[in-house]
């Protein structure tokens, strides 16, 4: 298995990939600020339990000593999943401004919106590297 592989990796992707592609609709938005009729629109939010499931991590309380409260806890642990739904479905976001041609896309909303998209994309490669180099040092690689 590769470094890259590792699924904390693949869901730091998943963010990444999700973040351009927010990045693109927020850019579609702003470029339709003046188009007769067309509503904000935005990517439904990744979801965290989905990634989870898909990439077979599940977390269980587990009784080490017989004095545990609700021992014993082996094999009746709930996973963390959540749902299904991985983000990326276009989802049309109607502002409380809406113009009287029926745009309802708010520049500054989206500009909001766009710097947040773009702080996110910057942390989430942050982490990527960071942890990147954490395990190459571990490995006596760094």
């Amino acid at each position: 298995m590769a470094i890259g592989d590792l699924p904390i990796f693949e869901m730091m992707k998943q963010r990444m990939h999700w973040l351009t592609a927010r990045q693109q609709v927020l850019a579609q938005n702003v470029a339709n600020a003046d188009t007769p009729g067309y509503a904000a629109r935005d990517l439904k939010q990744l979801d965290f339990g989905a990634m989870v499931e898909r990439n077979g991590l599940t977390l269980r309380p587990a009784a080490t000593q017989a004095g545990h409260i609700g021992s014993p806890v082996t094999g009746s642990g709930r996973s963390l999943h959540a749902g299904h739904a991985t983000g990326g479905e276009i989802v049309k976001k109607p502002d409380f401004e809406t113009s009287p041609t029926g745009n309802s896309v708010v520049l500054e909303d989206q500009m909001i919106k766009v710097s947040q998209n773009q702080m996110d994309y910057q942390t989430v490669t942050g982490l990527y590297s960071k942890s990147l180099g954490l395990i190459m040092i571990a490995l006596g690689r760094g």
